[in-house]
């Protein structure tokens, strides 16, 4: 009984380090900058807990990822446009997200389609992973809680607009599409939609990642 219970063990050690080892694997640089702007903006109370936004206390992966103080986040513009499914985003991200929908994406619905915005579709926030899902690459700005990938706008007439079949679609499709697009990048860091590459032919990936040697530069693509 005792060499079998010694073989299972063993059996489910070797298991456990074949699954990790199925993992991709990601470059991940020292970035004392990150941990400085998510205090800051702790401390800022620019972020506070409301019944669509939560504190977590942990996002899991390896240390290297994750934030500080996470939040899950299920809607926005004070609640009347929803995230789906929650996107859990560190503290910078929570208050871009907000200005993007209020101030960009909820007038250009309004001018474009003449329906209001009710649901962001949310392809991805939080996940430890390397860029584009590429082993041996840079972690993603995922793995940060520091970036959010939306899908699909849904309107309050129950229609869904996506980026795959939109960015191409009908005229005022199109353009509210590409509207959103622009002027998402008067608010976030990178910017990434169709025209960037067959990765991104289905999403807008947003984040707040530092570009150039002062941090300063912007990609929107």
């Amino acid at each position: 009984m005792y060499q079998l219970r010694v073989c299972i063990a063993l059996l489910l050690a070797a298991l456990t380090l074949w699954g990790c080892s199925q993992q991709p694997r990601f470059v991940a640089r020292d970035e004392p900058w990150r941990a400085d702007e998510e205090r800051a903006c702790l401390a800022s109370g620019a972020v506070r807990e409301t019944h669509f936004i939560a504190a977590r206390s942990g996002l899991g992966g390896p240390s290297v990822c994750g934030a500080l103080r996470p939040f899950s986040v299920s809607a926005t513009a004070q609640g009347w446009v929803q995230l789906r499914p929650a996107a859990l985003l560190r503290c910078p991200m929570v208050p871009a997200v907000d200005h993007w929908v209020q101030r960009v994406v909820m007038p250009a619905a309004r001018y474009h389609l003449g329906v209001p915005v009710v649901e962001l579709k949310v392809a991805a926030s939080y996940s430890c992973r390397p860029m584009n899902h590429v082993n041996g690459a840079r972690l993603s700005e995922h793995g940060h809680a520091n970036a959010i990938d939306i899908s699909g706008f849904v309107l309050a007439n129950g229609h869904t607009i996506t980026v795959k079949t939109g960015w191409w679609g009908a005229f005022a499709e199109r353009n509210f599409l590409r509207s959103v697009h622009q002027g998402a990048c008067d608010v976030f860091t990178t910017v990434l939609g169709p025209n960037y590459d067959a990765n991104h032919r289905d999403h807008f990936h947003l984040d707040l990642a530092r570009h150039g040697r002062d941090g300063t530069n912007r990609i929107c693509k």
